[in-house]
């Protein structure tokens, strides 16, 4: 009998381990498993490329987005715009070209198997790109795509320009006067911004600042990099206590307290910023700081599979967080972890995320 009660004791013993080691894992604690660091391999690499290159050229379904001035702007998507018309709605096709480009930069073997460059050729030419730059000009559509699909356009540019690529700086020169109008109109948008979009959809005043500052650095556009400065920290140098127990919102790909965080590390020194986050996200300096990943309950619904993004967009902070931060080492694998939840989820999707959620997936694999 002693024996029998020992032995089940024992088993309760484990059972109790195993349920704390699972619970531990699913918040994206430390664990052996989440401790060995993100790399972008081929591997990597041809299963998220091979979604941008699926639906670059799927005209349909397509959320077109823009405001009617009558019955002449009824038109397909191709005409519209017949760079990016594919991949379900302007952004995501926009940073969907530049998934493609920095996958064939990183691996040029990958052109030479999807024939990527005829495509694109076909494509970017100075005839689609004029329509497109026709499209912005119009009065009703000033504000199209504001400020998300503005940031991934610089990023695509950015990406081209800075390719030593015969063909990218054709490409890169053919797009720089439709990224010079967006910076045109982010530089007259951002002074009359007194508030900022906290949201964690498309409208993050963060998210839009953090890439549009990256592309300025990158193109030493000093003067929009010391707008975008000057904005996050009018915006941003006061918040306090960012309530993590408020995220996420059921359609949200996008944390905002921690992409309000992350732009803040680019434009603060060491010191400077962790005094802000410490009055910003006191919880994230814990070793003990665990945050469950988000669940998508139906890959059919386009707004409710925004949470494999977000838990994308989310490994990309924390990894940020803490190469800016030594104290906050123990972030990356819980990045890791959020990471690892969706990625196998975005090859054979429903086209609701898999026409978009590869770009996050690369761009985190970026920031690791």
């Amino acid at each position: 009998m002693r024996k029998m009660s020992l032995g089940i004791l024992a088993g309760l013993l484990l059972l109790g381990c195993t349920s704390k080691e699972k619970k531990r894992h699913d918040q994206g604690a430390v664990t052996k498993e989440n401790s060995v660091p993100l790399v972008l391999t081929l591997k990597e690499a041809e299963k998220i490329i091979a979604l941008p290159l699926h639906c670059m050229e799927q005209e349909y379904p397509n959320k077109l987005g823009q405001v009617l001035g009558g019955d002449e702007d009824l038109k397909t998507p191709k005409q519209l715009r017949p760079v990016f018309y594919g991949c379900f709605d302007w952004h995501s096709a926009v940073h969907g070209y530049w998934s493609v480009i920095e996958l064939m930069k990183r691996f040029p073997e990958l052109n030479e198997k999807y024939h990527i460059r005829e495509r694109l050729n076909t494509l970017i030419t100075a005839k689609n790109v004029q329509v497109e730059l026709t499209f912005f000009d119009d009065a009703n559509n000033k504000t199209f795509e504001r400020t998300y699909g503005w940031a991934w356009l610089f990023q695509l540019h950015g990406a081209l320009a800075t390719w030593e690529d015969e063909d990218a700086q054709r490409w890169a020169t053919l797009l720089e006067p439709l990224a010079n109008v967006l910076v045109e109109r982010y530089e007259a948008y951002l002074p009359k911004l007194n508030y900022p979009i906290r949201t964690g959809t498309h409208d993050n005043t963060a998210y839009g600042l953090s890439l549009s500052l990256e592309y300025a650095r990158l193109m030493k556009n000093t003067t929009f990099e010391q707008l975008v400065i000057g904005t996050a920290n009018r915006l941003y140098a006061q918040d306090k206590n960012c309530n993590l127990a408020f995220e996420p919102s059921g359609h949200d790909f996008l944390s905002p307290c921690l992409e309000e965080a992350r732009l803040m590390s680019k434009i603060q020194d060491e010191t400077t910023f962790r005094t802000w986050l410490t009055t910003f996200l006191p919880t994230v300096f814990s070793t003990d700081f665990q945050w469950k990943v988000g669940k998508v309950s139906d890959r059919t619904d386009g707004h409710l599979v925004h949470l494999d993004g977000l838990n994308f967009s989310r490994a990309t902070c924390l990894a940020d967080l803490a190469k800016k931060l030594p104290e906050l080492t123990h972030l990356r694998p819980i990045g890791k972890h959020h990471f690892e939840a969706s990625f196998g989820n975005i090859t054979d999707d429903d086209y609701m995320g898999s026409h978009w959620l590869g770009t996050f997936a690369l761009y985190a694999l970026l920031h690791q």
